[in-house]
């Protein structure tokens, strides 16, 4: 029974997980990534409030040149309301072209 009760708390907390975003910002691609055609995809870790604005973003992973520029524009994501924060992973792609 309590191994039961464990699994449905994992399921209830992935679901709380998955916050719709309602406001999308572009990022700003940098100058030197541009020059260079550098492309590739940063993973972010967004700390979601209740009334879905970023309260704080982390780099788990990605470019450091193209890094600043994700985390500067998913701060200004807004994502739907919930009954509490959340933590959302977030994947920014940055190409060229």
């Amino acid at each position: 029974m309590l191994a039961l009760l464990f699994i449905h708390s994992i399921a209830t907390f992935a679901q709380q997980q998955e916050r719709k975003v309602v406001r999308k910002v572009a990022p700003s691609y940098p100058e030197f990534a541009r020059h260079v055609s550098l492309n590739g995809t940063v993973k972010l870790e967004a700390l979601v409030a209740s009334d879905g604005t970023v309260k704080s973003v982390k780099i788990k992973g990605g470019h450091p040149v193209l890094a600043e520029a994700a985390v500067q524009a998913v701060n200004k994501w807004k994502f739907e309301p919930a009954a509490n924060e959340s933590h959302e992973s977030v994947e920014v792609r940055f190409n060229p072209e």
